[in-house]
């Protein structure tokens, strides 16, 4: 202690004598104060940042006795050292370390405090349920930034099996499919249209074939009246309690659930009484490639050389011979190579329907051609119908805006649409009526549509639309059927499809046959293409497809089809009116037309823009071509 209050008594005297014999006062006095400012500044900063857990280099501090031992800092206007190189600034790592170690614990608080805010109002919503019997299966929870939904279990539960019967647009099966939604109950849906050989046993269980019929296990319950009398009387879920109380066993009489890849539907598909000749023909005609009129023909034979085959083979003479081979033709068992004629003997050329080269477009082609009989054509486009329909009753919205293609494509319904689509190879459709023919092929158009967005995707680019919808194909009757040609060669009276120079068919087309003699502009609001500003997918019945189109049309204008803008004085429509604006005709009378499709609000709209007698804009909407989904 001594040593150092000399050494302090030193200082000063030297410090004079410096500045007496060296002249540095002015030096000295600056470096004296700036040490004492400094000074001062330390312990100001040590006071504000005592609450704060800091580490330095340079300062040590000792709790048992408040000494504090400091290293004095160069002069500012000194040069500064410089670390050595590879040595990082540990005062920039500790400053890291403390940022990221301080955000840590503030997440950390954060996201405890927001997990006990969670814990507690769930708790607390739990015990006002338990009190008040809240019957909502939905409870919104706010919590600041965030909206979190609770989904209650249902009240009843049970362990049996709710089963009913159903059929395609039935709107009682409708109502009760809803109901079991509603309530949150798994159900299994048995559709006698989609499954005809369950219809004897709806039978047998309930002695009529009226649906719906729900059963509670083995129990029959009954239907739609049933249900609401028991909904309304309030007594349902006790009833449900007791019918299903106990598990459905495979020894009870409870209607079985349909299994994936089991056909049960055991009609006779009768043989076709050519397919003998045609085995036969098969296996001893010279099918090769030749060359004819510039063009190498592949997989073809002539026709005098299937006369001398039948001749040889069957013991008959040539005009026998002649006459199978036309029959034969006429159910596109064969081809002229050219679709010149049906069959003649001579040097023509034709192939079997197998060897066409668009077969290997078609998409309900799975190998062979149906040989079977075939069907009316009338027949087999009502089984479809009736099986899409129920596709889209199980794997739709209610509003038909959105379709869950994934959940389709997994079903049993789609798989036994697409066995019986194979029906369609050798249909006879020109034993079809007019307004048959067009339910038919408008609903054979929704059903492709929904194929080919499983098969292929939705068209969302330009060369993908070109694949979607010419490449993609059925064999329909003999012939291949894009989604263009029903729809621009059919239903359009072979119209050119927009931006396209080549009408679907050309001269001498046996498909000209089918197409419509008169142009009705309602079938666009019939087509869904699979896009989410295209018509809802819809199918139609022959009986009343005059009426349902003009529904189709009113509700798609009804929604985003067609805006009015009274300041602007600007009526938006859909880009489908402009593509196909022949069908038509021109802006005015595009504005009578589409007037007898408005509803009330936009009728009174579009009248008063009309009855101004100023020029009306049409601007036509962008085309949204993402898939309905």
């Amino acid at each position: 202690m001594e040593s150092e209050n000399r050494n302090s008594e030193e200082t000063p005297r030297k410090l004079e004598k410096l500045n007496q014999n060296d002249g540095l006062d002015d030096f000295s006095t600056i470096e004296i104060e700036h040490e004492k400012k400094e000074e001062q500044e330390k312990d100001e900063d040590e006071e504000e940042d005592s609450d704060d857990i800091t580490e330095t280099s340079s300062s040590m501090t000792d709790k048992s006795n408040d000494d504090v031992l400091k290293v004095l800092q160069p002069h500012s206007q000194l040069p500064k050292p410089e670390a050595p190189r590879n040595v990082s600034n540990s005062n920039n790592n500790d400053v890291s370390f403390l940022r990221s170690s301080s955000i840590g614990k503030f997440i950390r608080e954060r996201s405890n405090d927001f997990s006990s805010a969670i814990v507690k109002r769930l708790s607390s919503l739990k015990d006002k349920n338990e009190d008040e019997n809240d019957e909502n299966d939905v409870t919104h929870i706010n919590l600041s930034g965030l909206k979190v939904i609770v989904k209650h279990k249902s009240d009843v539960e049970f362990k049996g099996r709710i089963s009913f019967f159903s059929r395609s647009n039935c709107r009682d099966c409708t109502a009760v499919r809803k109901f079991f939604k509603e309530k949150g109950f798994k159900f299994v849906e048995i559709n006698i249209d989609v499954y005809p050989q369950r219809e004897k046993e709806l039978i047998e269980k309930t002695g009529s074939s009226s649906v719906p019929q729900i059963f509670f296990n083995e129990n029959l319950f009954g239907g739609l009246v049933a249900l609401n009398s028991l909904r309304n009387s309030g007594g349902f879920d006790k009833r449900l309690r007791e019918m299903l109380a106990t598990k459905c066993g495979p020894d009870q009489a409870a209607p079985a659930p349909p299994v994936y890849g089991f056909d049960d539907d055991h009609e006779e598909d009768w043989t076709d009484e050519m397919v003998s000749i045609v085995r036969v023909l098969r296996q001893k005609l010279p099918i090769q490639d030749r060359l004819m009129k510039m063009k190498i023909v592949k997989n073809c034979f002539s026709g005098s050389e299937m006369v001398e085959v039948l001749i040889n083979h069957f013991d008959c003479g040539r005009k026998k011979a002649v006459y199978i081979g036309k029959q034969l033709a006429r159910k596109h068992f064969i081809h002229h190579v050219f679709g010149e004629n049906d069959f003649e003997d001579g040097n023509h050329f034709y192939r079997f329907l197998e060897h066409e080269p668009f077969i290997p477009k078609c998409f309900n082609f799975r190998g062979s051609i149906n040989d079977s009989e075939p069907k009316s054509a009338a027949m087999i486009g009502q089984r479809l119908t009736k099986i899409m329909a129920a596709i889209l009753e199980s794997y739709a919205s209610d509003d038909r805006r959105h379709v869950d293609y994934i959940s389709i494509s997994n079903s049993e319904e789609f798989r036994r649409y697409v066995n019986l689509a194979q029906e369609l190879h050798r249909v006879n459709l020109l034993a079809l009526s007019e307004n048959e023919k067009l339910a038919f092929f408008l609903n054979l158009y929704n059903a492709m549509v929904i194929h080919a967005v499983i098969r292929i995707g939705c068209p969302e680019g330009v060369i993908d639309r070109s694949f979607f919808f010419s490449d993609f194909q059925y064999l329909v009757g003999g012939y291949p059927y894009s989604l263009n040609t029903i729809n621009h060669g059919i239903l359009r009276n072979n119209r050119r499809p927009p931006y396209s120079l080549v009408k679907p068919f050309g001269t001498g087309d046996r498909r000209l046959e089918l197409a419509s003699a008169k142009v009705n502009p309602l079938v666009h609001f019939g087509l869904c293409n699979g896009t989410r500003s295209s018509p809802t997918v819809r199918f139609f019945s022959p009986e009343g497809i005059e009426s349902e189109l003009k529904c189709a049309a009113r509700e798609f204008f009804q929604g985003d089809g067609m805006e009015v803008d009274l300041e602007k004085r600007t009526l938006y429509l859909t880009r489908i009116i402009k593509w196909l604006n022949v069908d038509f005709g021109n802006d005015k009378e595009i504005i009578k037309w589409i007037l007898n499709y408005l509803d009330a609000t936009k009728a009174g709209l579009l009248t008063h823009l009309m009855g101004d007698g100023t020029p009306i804009n049409i601007v036509y909407q962008d085309y949204n071509w993402s898939v309905n989904s």
